[in-house]
């Protein structure tokens, strides 16, 4: 869907959805009782997180289809309200814990787009979207992981790596690495990484899986 999305309300404004929900999210995600610094200040962490990758998917696809673009910044939309901590801390936990997050993520999504005036096929397409089911086979599935790689490697991945040994990180690269398609890869490897990092992405490329 490559047109922008028109409100319900108001077909004289065929951006009105798109704003409001960006706003929606924004404000939700400005409740984020985590905070993180950028440029000397304190904010919410899923409200940047938001904002990182609607910089990232604009950097990548300059042409992307409004429900893509909701789909990248609802990526994390209220992600705290389902922490890590209630699950078992093994792999089965984690794995349920990010299903279930995929599903709770789309469903606050399509909310705050039903809340938003916003038509229905429009919002099913960013609930598909972000429930991960087309990867590999939907493009705009795939340059929704795309982006979520792109920003993790660009932004978290620094901080996520201290403590954690080299064969743990190379291993989470090269997972990473198989979740992106070639043009997230040409992304991934224009990222100007620290030293250690670039060592790292270079060892998990040349190593075997």
């Amino acid at each position: 869907m490559n047109a922008a999305i028109s409100s319900s309300h108001d077909s004289k404004e065929p951006e009105s959805c798109l704003e409001r929900v960006f706003a929606a999210i924004d404000a939700a995600n400005a409740e984020d009782p985590k905070r993180v610094e950028v440029e000397g200040e304190m904010h919410p962490g899923e409200l940047i997180y938001g904002k990182r990758m609607s910089a990232t998917l604009d950097r990548l696809h300059r042409d992307a289809s409004d429900p893509l673009r909701i789909a990248a910044r609802a990526q994390h939309v209220r992600r705290w309200i389902i922490p890590r901590s209630d699950y078992p801390m093994d792999k089965t936990g984690y794995l349920r814990w990010r299903a279930d997050l995929k599903v709770r993520h789309a469903e606050i999504a399509g909310a705050i787009m039903a809340e938003c005036g916003c038509p229905a096929e429009p919002t099913e397409r960013v609930v598909f979207l972000m429930r991960k089911k087309g990867l590999k086979r939907d493009a705009e599935a795939q340059a929704l992981e795309d982006v979520a790689c792109l920003v993790f490697l660009e932004h978290y991945f620094a901080d996520f790596a201290s403590g954690r040994d080299d064969d743990k990180l190379i291993s989470i690269l090269q997972k990473t690495w198989r979740k992106m398609s070639d043009r997230g890869h040409d992304a991934a490897l224009e990222l100007d990484f620290a030293p250690r990092y670039a060592d790292l992405v270079a060892r998990a490329l040349a190593e075997p899986a």
